[in-house]
């Protein structure tokens, strides 16, 4: 019986569908500059401004007077 590594190399992608996605998609070693740069765009995009808090609140109080005219 064959002992297998407990820790996959990144190379070498032990579940199926893993190894069925090409070998750029498993790759995820990135400078630091370039990780830090998209996650900064990434926040920036998903900040909520103060539109988008008052159509969340807009659309909220009207679902929930809606319901409690029609439990009502």
């Amino acid at each position: 019986m064959s002992r297998r590594a407990s820790i996959l190399a990144p190379g070498n992608p032990g579940h199926p569908f893993r190894r069925s996605l090409p070998r750029h998609v498993c790759r995820s070693v990135k400078p630091p500059a370039i990780e830090a740069a998209e996650n900064a765009r990434a926040k920036a995009a998903w900040q909520m401004t103060g539109g988008d808090w008052r159509s969340f609140l807009s659309a909220y109080c009207t679902a929930l007077v809606a319901a409690v005219t029609f439990i009502a």
